[in-house]
């Protein structure tokens, strides 16, 4: 009797789905953000939100819930029902590598999230303080193969974009240096432009009024093509090292059993919204480039940089506490 009665449940439930659906949004929608209000994902979604809101006439709200490297975020939105009202608005580390470097498996990026769009990418640039002696790329490697140690590079925190390049750098080319780990990209770059540390893997839309200044050297990015506000910057093949290409994303996951219907309503709101001209001048406007994508082109490009990157962390032993 009860195995009958949830049968019928369920069988409800899945004919409702498409009507359910077509109702969505009735209410305001969640977008939590892994980061405090400021950063290059907080950001991304407050350009967003008012486009969305425009497009389904509900308020999209974003809700900072910062720590853990993303965890807590995560972990609260792949727990949320899987109604449309909750949404992951998340980037590389918090989505794909938090739950190995925290080793608190709260969620996995494929089991327990639905791929919705991509919605922005910034590409990253290798640079180092004036004061190292080195004008390329080669000449730093060379430097840092005679020295092992002696330079000393800035991460944002364990497991970042930025961290990651460091160490897949270090194992393609074999060079050493010593890694400063902060809490954010605020202090690491103060500390560099003091010269504290010699070098960082930073975004180009952080690192650029630096490097306009004269206060900051790149020596090269993290792009398939140069950087158009960095014409004179080699990207790394050109520079002699393969496989670096990388960059920061930031996208919009949902959490799995979502109704596809949904899905595939708010990624085709999205694409209109980042289609515009005064949102794709924003995101040009922070050194990024507004990026959608269908869902599954979304889910096959996340699951490019999980098994490029897990490699990484697990070879170099990146953990944090």
């Amino acid at each position: 009797m009860r195995l009958a009665s949830a049968i019928l449940a369920s069988l409800a439930l899945a004919l409702g789905a498409p009507a359910y659906a077509q109702k969505w949004p009735d209410k305001p929608v969640k977008l939590v953000v892994p980061y405090p209000p400021g950063g290059n994902v907080d950001t991304a979604a407050r350009i967003v939100a008012p486009g969305l809101q425009e497009a389904f006439g509900q308020p999209f709200i974003v809700e900072n819930r910062a720590g853990a490297g993303g965890l807590i975020a995560g972990e609260f939105v792949a727990k949320s029902a899987p109604d449309g009202y909750t949404l992951f608005f998340t980037a590389n580390s918090p989505l794909l590598h938090a739950p190995i470097i925290y080793n608190r498996p709260a969620y996995h990026w494929e089991k327990d999230f639905v791929a919705v769009s991509m919605i922005s990418y910034t590409p990253i640039v290798l640079q180092v303080h004036p004061s190292v002696p080195a004008k390329s790329l080669k000449e730093l490697l060379d430097l840092a193969k005679r020295e092992p140690g002696k330079l000393a590079m800035a991460t944002p925190s364990a497991g970042t974009t930025n961290h990651l390049l460091s160490e897949l750098l270090q194992s393609i080319t074999g060079a050493k240096w010593l890694t400063v780990h902060y809490k954010g990209n605020a202090p690491a770059t103060t500390d560099l432009l003091a010269g504290q540390v010699q070098l960082n893997f930073d975004q180009v839309s952080v690192a650029l009024v630096y490097i306009k200044q004269g206060r900051l050297r790149p020596l090269a990015v993290t792009t398939e093509k140069r950087v158009s506000s960095l014409p004179d910057v080699p990207t790394f093949e050109e520079a002699g090292v393969k496989g670096m290409e990388a960059g920061t994303f930031t996208g919009i996951v949902a959490p799995a059993g979502t109704p596809k219907e949904i899905v595939t309503r708010l990624q085709g709101a999205l694409a209109q919204v980042l289609a515009t001209k005064t949102v794709a001048e924003r995101f040009e406007g922070i050194g990024a480039e507004a990026r959608p994508m269908a869902p599954d082109q979304f889910h096959a490009y996340l699951k490019r940089e999980f098994d490029k990157w897990t490699p990484v962390i697990q070879k170099g032993n990146i953990r944090a506490n």
